[in-house]
């Protein structure tokens, strides 16, 4: 009888002690892998159009207000290297994906919830609130009124979530980073 006694006081605080781990547990959380932060100076130039203070969420699309103005450019560190590169009206960073042609974009349904694209409500053609060397235009496709700048689609990616963030650039070797400087063809490089 002395042995059940001993073992029901020890298994009772034994017990106590494995489930406040396992409560403690459940609030905090581990990470696994390595992971990157990278700083980067955001250096917007002056705009004639309101910026908005709220960033776009990674779900929906990016719609660019109603004046034609929609992009413009910042200098962020791309790849270790200072470049000046096009963003949307918010200051988030646009990108090319370069499996679209220049009429048809291959992200669509799933891919613009990590992608979302630059979309156009604003009638007439879009501009830039800063001089750039290409062209701006809008094509209707199965995302909506979707803007390009020299015949590439132009996207937001989810997984930047501050200005300046370039954590697109390079995915999959097909996400690149859009500049003033990309040209009216397929780069694989990203410029």
């Amino acid at each position: 009888m002395n042995m059940k006694l001993f073992q029901t006081r020890l298994l009772i605080p034994v017990a106590a002690i494995i489930l406040m781990m396992f409560v403690s547990a459940c609030g905090s959380s581990t990470t696994t892998g390595s992971s990157s932060t990278s700083t980067t100076s955001v250096q917007s130039t002056p705009t004639t159009s309101t910026q908005a203070a709220t960033p776009t969420t990674a779900a929906t699309p990016t719609t660019a207000p109603t004046s034609s103005a929609v992009v413009q450019t910042a200098t962020v560190t791309v790849n270790g290297k200072s470049e000046t590169i096009l963003t949307d009206t918010h200051g988030m960073t646009l990108y090319y994906f370069t499996s679209d042609t220049a009429t048809t974009a291959a992200c669509t349904s799933g891919c613009v919830s990590t992608w979302p694209p630059l979309l156009y409500s604003g009638s007439g053609s879009p501009t830039s609130s800063t001089t750039l060397s290409g062209t701006l235009a809008v094509a209707s496709n199965a995302n909506g009124k979707q803007i390009l700048y020299n015949n590439h689609f132009l996207y937001t990616f989810s997984g930047d979530t501050a200005l300046g963030q370039t954590n697109g650039e390079g995915i999959a070797g097909k996400w690149f980073v859009a500049t003033p400087s990309l040209g009216g063809t397929k780069s694989a490089s990203g410029y």
